[in-house]
């Protein structure tokens, strides 16, 4: 099924770029914009389509344990009209405390299809463990769309991401049920790299970005509850710290943090260099430091160690990013 996700995205998706240039649906490059020239915007459709379509034939198939199958239906309903409702902020843009509350109604449903059983490993009550959980995944879901600025960079951290949960399911033999919508969703994103990637025909838009962002964050969090929390938290590290690392600089600088900007570690390093691929490639051997570690403290290792590792390794990453040189072809 992931292969053919990979495939069906591949192909899905050109002729999404023919429909969304012939309806003249573009993003047109601005003083934020990390692209030179009008891109179709709204590959997220493609995309979105296949892994929910593949997850509601998992959930029908019963590939998915008892229980588990009706969380992965749910789960895959609420990605859709999320994705559905980022689709029309695409299209002609929508308040952000609009955005919020559907994303806030749409994180506090998923958190009743979680897993049972506690996030924070027992570590706060039942109920503000799922406070606790609902807040993060609504922080990831908005930063997954903070970090989609750049060519290539989310088909990198999703693909990523994705196979991580695979290899560490299938490898440790715990919550073995997220190894299949897992494998899907890397394989729908690596099917829209192929038109993703710099120079890129087709951007994902809110549509793939927030509803990655959702299906992403039901799985970790459900790794998590499986007692996996330290390998989950790996998996997502370069995005969390990079977006939120920038997200705290604006907030203390008094800038205007909610609204669209540049200042990302991976946007000045792709302005800096002129290359967006040389950055997703330096974000993709980062992630697979990070899937090394979380595979590591998954199958025994010292966790705390290897949450040590993996934060050396994202810690080197944005430090380069900040550092990085001026060439020829930067923007």
């Amino acid at each position: 099924m992931a292969a053919a996700a990979c495939i069906v995205t591949v192909l899905a998706t050109a002729g999404l770029v023919r429909l969304l240039r012939a309806r003249a649906i573009l993003d047109h490059p601005n003083e934020r914009s990390s692209h030179d020239r009008a891109v179709p915007r709204g590959g997220g459709i493609a995309v979105m389509a296949v892994i929910v379509v593949a997850w509601c034939l998992l959930a029908w198939r019963g590939a998915m344990a008892t229980g588990d199958s009706h969380n992965l239906l749910i789960i895959a309903l609420l990605a859709t009209a999320l994705a559905g409702y980022s689709f029309l902020d695409d299209l002609r843009g929508l308040p952000a405390l609009q955005r919020l509350l559907l994303q806030t109604l749409a994180v506090a449903l998923g958190c009743l299809a979680l897993p049972d059983g506690p996030v924070f490993q027992g570590l706060l009550p039942p109920i503000a463990d799922r406070l606790a959980a609902g807040f993060i995944w609504l922080w990831f879901v908005n930063l997954f769309n903070f970090m989609d600025g750049i060519d290539g960079i989310t088909v990198v951290e999703t693909g990523s991401i994705g196979l991580g949960i695979f290899l560490l399911t299938q490898a440790s033999g715990i919550a073995v049920h997220l190894a299949p919508p897992a494998a899907v969703l890397a394989g729908a994103a690596v099917g829209f790299g192929f038109w993703n990637w710099r120079p890129a025909k087709i951007f994902l838009g809110d549509v793939g970005s927030v509803g990655l962002g959702f299906l992403l964050g039901w799985l970790l969090l459900s790794l998590a509850v499986a007692g996996q929390w330290i390998p989950a938290l790996l998996l997502a590290l370069y995005y969390l710290c990079d977006a939120t690392w920038t997200l705290l600089r604006r907030v203390l600088r008094g800038e205007p943090f909610w609204r669209a900007h540049r200042s990302h570690f991976y946007q000045y390093a792709a302005r800096r260099s002129g290359d967006h691929g040389r950055v997703a490639l330096l974000v993709l051997a980062c992630n697979g430091a990070l899937v090394a570690t979380a595979l590591w403290a998954a199958l025994g290792g010292n966790r705390w160690f290897a949450l040590a590792l993996g934060s050396v390794a994202v810690a080197l990453l944005l430090y380069y990013f900040a550092r990085m040189k001026i060439t020829d072809g930067a923007d």
